[in-house]
């Protein structure tokens, strides 16, 4: 009668397991290392004063003293824009891609993005906050963060994740 062999050993546990380990490890350390951080997103809500405003016919004070000086209005059509759709809506960055472009906006390119974003939102680089605001009130979007990653530092970069309209 034959014997059957007894095998012993170590058995290692595969690249894909031995990452995967990794991966859950490292999510846990940025969890831990950013769970008391405050947000840096805002929401940017439309008011009326900035749709219409109306004239008086009273004569109005003139203050007298040193003054703040004026801020210079948004030139929409000096500010780059680049529109991506991070939905599974068909065609949705290239509506507002025009609808940006009608508004009077300098829209770069459109496509779609790959990446998880909380909803829809225009990012911005410091010296275009201002204009990142009058962005989300043209195209109906209430999410303005300041740019983050590979996005770049010269245009305004908005990513919809939903229809807004």
């Amino acid at each position: 009668m034959a014997r059957m062999r007894d095998q012993r050993g170590v058995a290692f546990p595969s690249p894909v397991a031995i990452l995967s380990i990794v991966a859950v490890a490292m999510a846990g350390l940025t969890l831990f290392a950013t769970r008391n951080t405050p947000p840096t997103e805002r929401e940017v809500t439309p008011t009326a004063s900035h749709q219409q405003q109306t004239r008086t016919h009273e004569p109005q004070h003139v203050a007298k003293g040193p003054q703040k000086p004026i801020k210079p209005a948004v030139q929409r059509g000096k500010v780059m824009v680049e529109v991506f759709n991070n939905s599974g809506i068909t065609g949705l960055a290239g509506r507002y891609a025009d609808k940006a472009t009608k508004a009077g906006w300098k829209v770069t390119g459109s496509d779609n993005w790959y990446g998880t974003i909380a909803a829809s939102t225009v990012y911005y680089p410091a010296k275009l906050k201002a204009a990142a605001k009058l962005m989300a009130l043209d195209l109906g979007l209430h999410r303005v963060v300041p740019a983050a990653g590979g996005m770049h530092r010269d245009r305004l970069t908005v990513i919809l994740t939903a229809d807004a309209a």
